[in-house]
């Protein structure tokens, strides 16, 4: 899988009042609700109650934070693709864990996925982003194929349906999660696998 190169980071770390990673969770909240489009400097700026050039001591504008953010999801997802439960055993116990360790991901990093999902790719960063999200969903794909050639699917599932309709499911929680409702991540996980999956496995 290619890996996005390592971001510049602009400026020096330890400026009073927010450091790059408080400054980015500040930064995503105002695209979520502004939209990306909809933020410029001067908003963001207003919102954190700083300078712009204080801003421009971390990064060098509102494209490098929409990147940072975007990659963190990304990166979060991209990286249990790579964890034993993902890679070994058998495809449909794959499958399974790829979806329940999604619906973590999402809990965990709400704001960042929330993000990643309403890009249409209206700039260059946007479209490498959906890049690799159609990356996962290749990879997401290819482990419903292969869990089918084992038997544990029915053999006439299509897999990219497959895969959009397990992913739409996931990808539908950011509309109406949220933390403090008392659902758990664990809850969300269970609820999922338990629909999707019991209709999924083969008997």
């Amino acid at each position: 899988m290619t890996r996005t190169p390592a971001i510049r980071r602009t400026g020096r770390p330890g400026r009073p009042g927010y450091d790059l990673d408080s400054l980015l969770a500040v930064a995503v909240k105002v695209f979520n609700d502004k939209g990306y489009d909809g933020t410029s400097m001067d908003v963001l700026a207003e919102r954190l109650g700083l300078s712009k050039s204080s801003i421009y001591h971390h990064v060098s504008g509102k494209q490098e934070l929409l990147e940072l953010a975007l990659n963190r999801a990304l990166n979060a997802l991209f990286a249990v693709t790579t964890e034993a439960g993902a890679t070994e055993g058998r495809y449909i116990d794959r499958l399974e864990y790829l979806v329940r360790r999604s619906v973590e991901i999402l809990v965990a990093e709400l704001p960042y996925v929330t993000l990643l999902l309403r890009v249409r790719g209206n700039t260059a960063v946007e479209r490498r982003a959906l890049a690799r999200r159609r990356e996962f969903d290749t990879f997401v794909s290819s482990l419903v194929a292969a869990a089918a050639e084992e038997g544990d699917l029915a053999p006439d599932l299509d897999p990219d349906l497959v895969a959009r309709l397990l992913f739409g499911t996931v990808n539908s929680l950011i509309e109406w999660y949220r933390p403090r409702a008392g659902i758990t991540a664990d809850d969300l996980a269970d609820t999922v696998i338990s629909m999707t999956f019991d209709g999924l496995r083969r008997t």
